[in-house]
């Protein structure tokens, strides 16, 4: 079992404390160190590269939602507020997952496993000579690791928290706990593109595209909405 390095960032004393406790429960969980000050906070995390950040958000000088966009890129956030309305904003960013205050120890725990997770399936995906020569990863679905052909995968559907595989060989998707900033991590670049916030799209099964902007793959019709249509018009126009 690797142990992650987290570090823990919250303008309240009582709250760090509490995440400490958590984090001295969780045997994989190593506490790289704790700050009330997401300024000094910033220094330590770019300083020691931490797997994982327990990063609130509403705090003075510099938000949690700032300072996540400031973090190595090998260091994954867990937001850990008392505002819901931030939720969908998080899955914007590095945040693997959104904990509402007060936290129970169980949803803390939760967490703490996708990040164990998603941090095995980086490293599998990193295996062999170059990463991109992959051609299959293990995914989580319904507790048991499943392996799913990239080639298989016709597109991928963003729900919160959660996404789904949808495949050529079967009519129900697979569902797991996952963002779509994983997911693009995980899938071959040269072979996947993301085309909107809700979608990654395998490059191969595209049959058709409209004037609009909309793909067809699979019996599903795709839109590659605005913020994404530069990239995919320059695919377009490689081939």
């Amino acid at each position: 079992m690797k142990t992650l390095r987290c570090i823990i960032v919250d303008d309240e004393p009582l709250a760090v404390k509490m995440l400490e406790g958590f984090v001295a429960r969780t045997p994989f969980l190593e506490l790289a160190g704790s700050f009330n000050d997401p300024v000094l906070a910033l220094s330590e995390i770019r300083a020691q590269a931490p797997e994982i950040v327990f990063l609130d958000i509403q705090m003075p000088d510099l938000d949690g939602m700032e300072l996540s966009r400031m973090l190595p890129p090998q260091t994954r956030v867990i937001f850990t507020t008392a505002f819901k309305q931030y939720a969908f904003e998080s899955y914007e960013v590095s945040a693997l997952d959104f904990l509402l205050k007060p936290i129970r120890y169980q949803k803390f725990l939760e967490a703490a496993q996708k990040a164990q997770e998603w941090f095995a399936l980086k490293d599998a995906a990193a295996t062999g000579p170059v990463a991109e020569e992959k051609t299959s990863a293990f995914i989580k679905v319904d507790g048991a690791l499943r392996k799913v052909d990239f080639a298989d995968i016709l597109y991928v559907e963003g729900m919160r928290d959660y996404v789904m595989f949808h495949l050529a060989s079967a009519r129900q998707p697979l569902v797991t706990h996952l963002t779509m900033k994983a997911v693009e991590e995980m899938l071959p670049a040269k072979s996947f593109m993301r085309i909107h916030r809700s979608f990654v799209v395998n490059l191969g099964h595209i049959q058709s595209v409209t004037p609009q902007g909309d793909l067809k793959v699979g019996d599903a019709l795709l839109h590659v909405s605005e913020g994404y249509r530069e990239a995919f018009d320059a695919y377009l126009a490689s081939l």
